[in-house]
């Protein structure tokens, strides 16, 4: 049996109460109680949040649960509108610069340090803009503008963006990944396989790709791939095969796959390893936007009619307690 050290990478801490903030699966000796207490994570679940002021689809977004941002989307045309959320309630903030929707990405964990890339508007967009809590910026352009692709960034200074759907006719499922330094895009290592409507969470040096499109016909797959800064690397699939899910996570080891395409609302946590079916979100829909990590976030937007452009305001938050518990007695 392997011990405690080797499985989380040092040993069994003291600490004065417990600590802050709960790690699932730590377990450390109190030496206010004198016992040996672990966290746990109890079930997830989804609750109501907020309406959005424009109902919209094809949206990206980045932040907290309780300081999101989105940007763009096709209500039904492309829109430049941007949106802030503080929890409760979305306020109108500073546009884009440019119109941009069919899944324009947003990525950024702090929602003062965001990224919208790339998109369509009556072509395929190479623009990117920079957010900085008050405003959007055109920054370097992607070298192969693309809808509907994903990707994943902790900030407006490190991002990837791979897969989508690029220029051409019929248009390809690409397998194109591009890497973001603050200043300018690189290309780097493509995915194992090119799809279109494929989400993105985490970072750019520990991202996952979801699901997606991989044909003309729509053809989704449950396909998953994670991201170390240089390769992609497939990994377990999803148990349902769908495109255009909303996805949260920090990092590729705790993420939340909401919604997808055709009409779902099915939801699955990824633990590192394997994928796991959670409660389902209120309403089905897809190309909405997820914003947050795998134990607090939220999804917003995203359409339930066969084009998936009708769009919805409705915002759901999803959050995981973590809670302690006595080992000893």
């Amino acid at each position: 049996m392997a011990e405690y050290k080797a499985i989380r990478g040092h040993t069994i801490r003291t600490v004065a109460g417990d600590p802050d903030p709960l790690l699932t699966g730590d377990i450390w000796y109190s030496s206010i109680t004198r016992k040996i207490r672990g966290a746990k994570v109890a079930a997830g679940a989804w609750a109501s949040g907020g309406n959005m002021n424009t109902t919209r689809a094809r949206v990206g977004g980045g932040g907290t649960q309780t300081a999101g941002i989105l940007a763009g989307g096709t209500p039904p045309t492309a829109s430049a509108n941007s949106e802030t959320y503080n929890g409760s309630s979305w306020t109108e903030g500073a546009n884009l610069n440019t119109d941009r929707g069919s899944s324009a990405n947003a990525t950024g964990q702090n929602q003062d340090s965001v990224l919208s890339i790339s998109g369509y508007d009556s072509g395929w967009l190479t623009e990117t803009e920079s957010w900085n809590g008050t405003a959007w910026t055109e920054v370097g352009d992607v070298n192969t503008g693309r809808n509907q692709g994903g990707a994943a960034g902790a900030s407006n200074s490190a991002s990837v963006f791979f897969g989508g759907e690029g220029p051409g006719s019929p248009p390809p499922q690409v397998a194109l990944s591009e890497t973001w330094n603050g200043t300018s895009w690189t290309e780097g290592g493509n995915l194992n396989q090119g799809k279109m409507m494929v989400t993105g969470a985490g970072t750019s040096t520990s991202g996952i790709a979801i699901g997606g499109n991989i044909d003309g016909s729509g053809t989704a797959t449950a396909n998953a791939e994670t991201y170390d800064g240089t390769n992609w690397t497939e990994v377990a699939n999803l148990n349902t095969a769908r495109a255009g899910t909303m996805a949260m996570g920090a990092d590729n080891t705790s993420v939340v796959a909401a919604g997808g395409a055709p009409n779902k609302a099915v939801t699955e946590e990824w633990d590192g390893s394997s994928w796991t079916e959670v409660a389902n979100i209120s309403t089905a829909r897809y190309d909405g936007t997820g914003v947050g990590t795998g134990t607090l976030g939220f999804v917003a937007g995203g359409g339930a009619d066969p084009g998936g452009a009708a769009g919805s305001q409705t915002t759901e938050e999803w959050i995981v307690a973590q809670n302690v518990e006595i080992i000893t007695d």
